[in-house]
């Protein structure tokens, strides 16, 4: 497949994509705001980590004025899964690629990326990828920090409107999961009630998402195993 080809068709397929980034990166950007960030380093920080919670987690570890080892383990923690979906990219890709181009790919794999990535890297290989990338990738890291520089000019109560907008987001994400497996739905269940006795009983800090993301989780695949599939 030629290479330019491949390009401008990740490229295409990646706008609609990047049009819905840029509007969560705009809900990101009012909490790297709140957190005391600047445009640029919103900018920065969403080019560099291409996921919604993994920011919000950063922000939020940010704001709570926690150690860079906190903030390391509790991002580690919550883009885990992009591990899995850079080896199910590179997995797809023709034997004699090389290991520079699979570590770009896993460099901005998110879960829509990871969508038109699987279906079609095999066919058009890494450059379908780069296309893809470079015009999502803006989108985000423009969106966050346009955030960031209305967090700064609008009126509190509007800020206030649009920092709901991530949470907004976030239900978007579980509550679909939740309609179609009964097990997610007691998962995410308890993640709440968890979360709430930790703020009622315990200090709430930074360490509060890294324990309880382990140990629910840790428990969830425990005691309700999934059969590997074909």
């Amino acid at each position: 497949m030629n290479k330019r080809t491949a390009f401008q068709t990740g490229l295409v397929d990646a706008i609609p994509i990047m049009l819905g980034y840029f509007a969560v990166g705009f809900s990101l950007g009012i909490a790297a705001k709140n957190a005391g960030l600047n445009s640029l380093q919103g900018f920065f920080i969403s080019f560099f980590c291409n996921a919604s919670a993994g920011e919000y987690v950063a922000f939020t570890v940010i704001a709570a004025h926690a150690t860079y080892l906190e903030m390391v383990i509790a991002t580690l923690i919550t883009n885990a899964r992009y591990f899995l979906m850079s080896a199910s990219l590179a997995q797809r890709l023709d034997a004699n690629t090389s290991l520079f181009h699979r570590l770009l790919i896993a460099y901005d794999v998110t879960d829509e990326l990871f969508g038109i990535g699987i279906a079609k890297i095999h066919t058009y290989g890494p450059f379908y990828m780069y296309g893809a990338y470079s015009v999502a990738l803006p989108g985000w890291a423009f969106g966050t920090m346009f955030g960031v520089i209305a967090g700064n000019i609008l009126p509190t109560h509007i800020v206030t409107a649009l920092g709901v907008a991530l949470y907004g987001m976030f239900l978007a994400v579980i509550i679909p999961a939740t309609k179609k497996d009964h097990i997610v739905r007691y998962v995410v269940i308890v993640s709440f009630i968890a979360s709430w006795l930790w703020d009622q009983f315990l200090p709430s800090d930074s360490t509060k998402t890294i324990i309880l993301t382990l140990l629910i989780s840790t428990l969830a695949a425990c005691l309700f195993p999934r059969k590997e599939t074909s």
